[in-house]
């Protein structure tokens, strides 16, 4: 890309104008939530004696969660006394991109009692929240005005949704409201359960057909669409990390497969890129194949045809799709990290690259990165 003196100036400019908007968005979303996004309950919810302690066990309304005061779901203790000398805390919110997929962000938001409560709160839509989705190229998943009761004792969240659950415009997106809410509130390791009460009464299913009875554990998200000729029976799910069409930003689907859910099969798939209907990008280059994987202490050892190598061609280095990597290898369990080779050659793609994240996505990262990808252009010339 070229460009004049004067040009380059205007960008220059254009940047600038962005970074103090986005710096608007943030002190706007910390200090204007609007109190009305959740209500306060003048009744908790009483979660059935069977899944539940003696009474004097049970924790309060909205601090339940919190006990010790540190509710960041996937954080370091390092991380955590950081946060909490900043007077935030690191919470994992889920959005929706312009394709319906969810997405996990790691969002830092001013430290308070009922933090999962305040969690959910992120997830409404109004002018603060949609402003602070936007600037990650995301959407809320939860309808404007809705009132949330939170109630966490046993591991179970009981949650009574407003009225405002039951005008979702169909099916899907009453599912995504339902599914985020699931996955909000077991990143606490104090929820293993989620129990729903829409205005106050249990229900079976919303208007357009989701089921909202019973109890809900965490689910695998963003199922890919199987064909009909496909046993779902005799197939297993593996997690693969594709990038969306919003910068920056990591995609988790889930992929049903026939051979074993093994790191192998999971490396073998992410080579494939998404389905062929799907508007996700491939994490890894064009005709990038697997060699072989070896796992030796905890380290996964991947070798990758000579293709691998293209990723340095990515506007980022290919960082996030490193960062794709890391994640579908590192959700077996036993493995801590990963190696790359490229035709049997160890490759360096640089330090950092191959750390494991907290999160999948972090919500300054996401910022930081499509600044830092728009002022290289810049300095891009023939």
């Amino acid at each position: 890309m070229k460009f004049t003196g004067k040009e380059r100036k205007m960008y220059v400019l254009a940047l600038a104008l962005l970074v103090a908007a986005i710096a608007l968005a943030c002190t706007w979303t910390m200090w204007d939530r609007p109190s009305s996004q959740t209500s306060q309950s003048a009744e908790t919810p009483t979660p059935a004696p069977s899944e539940t302690p003696a009474p004097e066990a049970t924790p309060a309304l909205e601090g339940a969660e919190t006990p010790e005061g540190s509710a960041e779901p996937d954080v370091s203790p390092e991380a955590t006394a950081q946060s909490a000398e900043a007077g935030t805390v690191n919470t994992v919110v889920y959005y929706q991109d312009n394709y319906g997929y969810l997405v996990p962000v790691m969002c830092s938001v001013p430290a308070e009692d009922g933090i999962a409560k305040a969690t959910l709160s992120l997830m409404v839509k109004s002018t603060a929240n949609d402003m602070q989705a936007a600037r990650l190229g995301l959407r809320t998943v939860l309808p404007e005005n809705m009132s949330i009761d939170l109630d966490i004792t046993g591991g179970l969240a009981r949650i009574d949704l407003g009225e405002e659950a039951l005008s979702m415009a169909d099916a899907a997106a009453e599912s995504n409201m339902i599914t985020a809410i699931v996955q909000a509130l077991t990143e606490f390791p104090t929820v293993e359960k989620v129990e729903f009460l829409i205005d106050g009464q249990h229900m079976e299913t919303l208007p357009h057909g989701t089921d909202v009875s019973g109890q809900f554990t965490r689910a695998d998200l963003n199922p890919e669409l199987a064909s009909a000729s496909i046993a779902l029976e005799d197939a297993e799910p593996v997690t693969l990390y594709f990038p969306g069409d919003a910068s920056s930003v990591l995609v988790p689907v889930t992929r049903m497969v026939y051979s074993e859910p093994d790191i192998n099969t999971a490396v073998v798939e992410l080579c494939k890129g998404p389905s062929a209907s799907s508007p996700l990008e491939n994490a890894l280059p064009a005709g990038c194949g697997v060699i072989d994987v070896t796992v030796e202490d905890g380290i996964a050892k991947i070798n990758f045809t000579g293709e691998f190598i293209e990723l340095a061609e990515n506007s980022d280095g290919g960082r996030l799709a490193l960062k794709a990597l890391v994640l579908t290898c590192t959700q077996f369990e036993g493995i801590e990290g990963v190696e790359i080779y490229v035709d049997g050659e160890l490759y360096d793609p640089g330090a950092d690259t191959l750390a494991l994240p907290a999160c999948a996505n972090v919500a300054d990262d996401i910022v930081d990165n499509y600044i830092q990808t728009q002022s290289s252009l810049i300095f891009e010339f023939e």
